[in-house]
Order: structure tokens, then C-alpha cells, then sequence
């Protein structure tokens, strides 16, 4: 019976990435598995009662609403292009090393702006029209753009960071702060990487494009208050956490809204407009994304149910070096088929993080290893909402794009493993 049941949970996972591959709702196909291998174990209960639990998680809640209602905010208010066009700017004076900045800006960017497909349109709009008119051909500065969108990692407010958080007992910093520097490096490479395969292939300068929508937009006056606002929370985060500011010290929900308070202040909108977007912010933020944090956990509740999750448990238990590379392979590669690393990377660290000590690891760092390969992954998919939107703004196809951006991220993916499981 039990190998039967082990068998029933390959299925269910095969099934589950079948139908992630032909972009059917996450939510929807990790609940429907979650409850489906709870009701063949006879225990159906299990599956609902993991829901039920998981939906009032306090600190997760509290992080991720708030970050994406402040984001809302930034959008709200125009905040976000001010900071765009202000590091456009910066770009304009790279030089030869053009292609390299562009992704280390958007990387940055992508800290204050976490979603990376908001991010992307936010910075393609800018720097993909700037790129080809500086003479870098479009299917590579549409990579570019899209190598840097998984700075995200570096915010409080990414769904992964208040989970791993949670999971460790920590802060949500002291897991950024347990990440940070293989991320920082990560992208230090792809960035690297993406510019000498620019010079490489010779599409770093000379492109003319004719085409008039990459036409830049000049009249666009920069306030440099209006860029300011959009790392206010996150400065406020930082010195607090270091002890730099003793009375600085809180959590992310106050400097969220402290954020979008000064937002209101400095740029004059509407405070009515301005509470609506904050909240719908909020809204949107559990429905989308805490959203498949619950439908993770239903998911491997049902696998826990068939004993699943045990059985691997043992065998990575056997051999702990096969744990690492679990949460570096598995996530990554889900995300690349997939466009999504989220689902993967949340049901790894649900099911497996919690075992880190008895591999040798911690839970902050292999939580975080399953957080960045998921990430690096989604930024070579095709798929991905990201890489749409960057290829949409370049007027190539995300294959085209995304053959410039494996390279870098398959270096990344190298460089995570080696700085976080060892």
C-alpha cells in the first residue's frame, strides 16, 4: 500500500507540472493535486485544515501586503518613474558597458519595485527604447532588462523571504542578510556574463533602428524627491535592523506605510487615492501571491498525507549532499518550463527546509538557495510574464531573448549553490 501511495504522489507531481507547462492557474492546479492525494491517503482533513492554518499567517501576511500596497502606492503616485528615469540617466553614461548596467540598474530597481513583471514594465518602457537607440541590438537589450529582474530577492516584501522568515523563526532580514551576498554575487556574474556575450556576438553598438516607438521621450522632467520616496522604506529597514538608528528599528509593515505617507506628502496626490490604491495594493498582494502560498501548502500536505514527503526526507537524510542540490536543480528547472519559480521553491521549503539542520544547513540558507534558484530559473523561461513584457517592448520573440540570458543565469545558478550550501 505504501508504495502504492508513493506512486500516486509521482503521478500527482507529474501531473502538476503538466499542467504549470501548459499555464494553467497555479493556485488552482496545486490545490486540486493538495486535495486530490489528501482524499486517496483518506484524509481529506488534512488537506483543508492546512488551508485554514496557513491563511492567517501573521508575519507573512504583514510583509508581503504591505510591500505590495506601498508598490501600489509608487505606481499610484508616478514615484516609480521618477526613479527609472533618474538611473536612465546613469545608463546613458555606461559606455561600453552599457548591456552590464543596464541589468545591475534593473536589478536595483527591481529591490524597491519587487514584482518582477511591474518591474519590467516599469524599466522597458526607459531603458529597452534607450538601449537599441544607443545602438544595442533589441533582442539584447530586451535580455538585459529582463537578467535583472530577480532583485527582487533583496526586498522584504518578497513572498519567499517572510516564508523562509517563518519557517527559521528570524527576521526578514536576517534571511536577506543570510542571502544577500550570493544574490549580490549572482547577478554580478549574469551582468558580466550578458556583456561580454553582447561584445561576442557583436550587439553591443551600432544597431539603427528606424522604428519610431523607440523614440525617447526627453520632455519627461526627473524630481529627484519623487525618485527618493521609493527606497524611503527600505533605508528605514536597513538602518534600523543595523543598529545605525536604534529608533529606526521596526518591521516592514511601519516602514511601508511610513513610505506611503511620505508619498503623499512630497508628491501632493489625492490621500483618498492614495488609501485606495494601499489597500487594493494589499488585496491584490494576498489574492496573487499569498494566494499560492496557501495552495503550496495544500500541496504538500497532500504529499505529507501519502508519505511522501518522509519517504524523500529519508533519502536526502542518507545523503545530505543530494539536499542542496535539490533545492538548486529542482526549483530551477520548474521555473524555467513553467515561467514561475514560486511554486517549486514554496513547496521545497515547506516540505524539506524545515529538515536543513539534519542535512548540515540551515534553514535560512537552503530556504534561500530554493528562493534564488527559483528566481534565477524564471529569468531564462519564455514563459515567464517578465520576459513578455521586456520582448513585447523590443518587438522580438522571448526566445530569441532569453538565449541571451541563459548563459548568465545558468552562471548565477552556479554561483548561488556554491555561496549558500556550503
Amino acid at each position: 500500500m505504501e508504495i502504492l501511495k508513493i506512486a500516486v504522489a509521482l503521478l500527482t507531481i507529474v501531473a502538476v507540472v503538466y499542467f504549470l507547462v501548459k499555464k494553467y492557474d497555479t493556485k488552482l492546479v496545486l490545490l486540486v493535486a493538495g486535495v486530490f492525494m489528501a482524499c486517496f491517503a483518506l484524509a481529506p482533513m488534512k488537506a483543508f485544515e492546512s488551508f485554514s492554518k496557513v491563511m492567517v499567517s501573521g508575519g507573512l501576511i504583514q510583509a508581503i501586503c504591505s510591500v505590495l500596497g506601498f508598490a501600489a502606492v509608487l505606481k499610484m503616485t508616478g514615484c516609480d518613474k521618477h526613479l527609472v528615469a533618474l538611473l536612465g540617466n546613469v545608463l546613458k553614461r555606461a559606455g561600453i558597458f552599457l548591456v552590464p548596467v543596464a541589468t545591475l540598474l534593473t536589478f536595483a530597481i527591481n529591490i524597491a519595485l519587487p514584482s518582477a513583471a511591474g518591474c519590467a514594465a516599469a524599466v522597458g518602457a526607459i531603458f529597452i527604447p534607450l538601449l537599441i537607440h544607443s545602438g544595442v541590438r533589441p533582442a539584447m537589450a530586451a535580455a538585459a532588462v529582463f537578467s535583472g529582474t530577480y532583485g527582487s530577492m533583496l526586498s522584504p516584501g518578497l513572498s519567499h523571504n517572510p516564508f523562509v522568515a517563518d519557517l527559521a523563526k528570524v527576521t526578514v532580514l536576517d534571511v536577506i542578510n543570510t542571502h544577500k551576498f550570493a544574490t549580490i554575487s549572482s547577478i554580478v556574474v549574469a551582468s558580466i556574463a550578458i556583456g561580454l556575450l553582447a561584445i561576442y556576438l557583436k550587439e553591443h553598438k551600432g544597431y539603427v533602428s528606424e522604428d519610431k516607438d523607440f523614440h525617447i521621450d526627453t520632455s519627461f522632467k526627473i524630481n529627484p524627491l519623487f525618485a527618493l520616496v521609493n527606497i524611503i522604506p527600505l533605508a528605514i529597514l536597513v538602518v534600523g535592523f543595523t543598529g545605525w538608528v536604534p529608533m529606526l528599528k521596526m518591521g516592514v509593515p511601519e516602514a511601508m506605510l511610513i513610505g506611503a505617507f511620505l508619498a503623499v506628502i512630497i508628491t501632493r496626490t489625492n490621500p483618498t487615492k492614495v488609501s485606495e490604491g494601499f489597500f487594493n495594493g494589499m488585496g491584490g498582494a494576498y489574492g496573487q501571491i499569498f494566494g499560492i502560498i496557501i495552495a503550496a501548502t495544500v500541496f504538500v500536505s497532500g504529499l505529507q498525507a501519502l508519505g511522501a514527503v518522509d519517504a524523500f526526507i529519508s533519502v536526502l537524510i542518507s545523503n545530505p549532499s543530494m539536499a542542496s542540490i535539490g533545492a538548486t536543480v529542482g526549483p530551477f528547472l520548474l521555473a524555467v518550463v513553467t515561467g514561475s519559480g514560486d511554486a517549486a521553491a514554496f513547496a521545497f521549503n515547506k516540505a524539506v527546509t524545515p529538515f536543513a539542520v539534519e542535512f548540515g544547513t540551515t534553514i535560512e540558507r537552503m530556504g534561500s538557495l530554493a528562493a534564488l534558484s527559483g528566481a534565477i530559473g524564471r529569468t531564462m523561461s519564455p514563459l515567464a510574464g517578465a520576459a513578455i513584457i521586456c520582448a513585447g517592448f523590443a518587438k522580438v520573440s522571448t526566445l530569441d531573448m532569453v538565449k541571451r540570458t541563459a548563459l548568465g543565469m545558468i552562471l548565477a545558478l552556479t554561483t548561488a549553490y556554491f555561496m549558500l550550501a556550503f
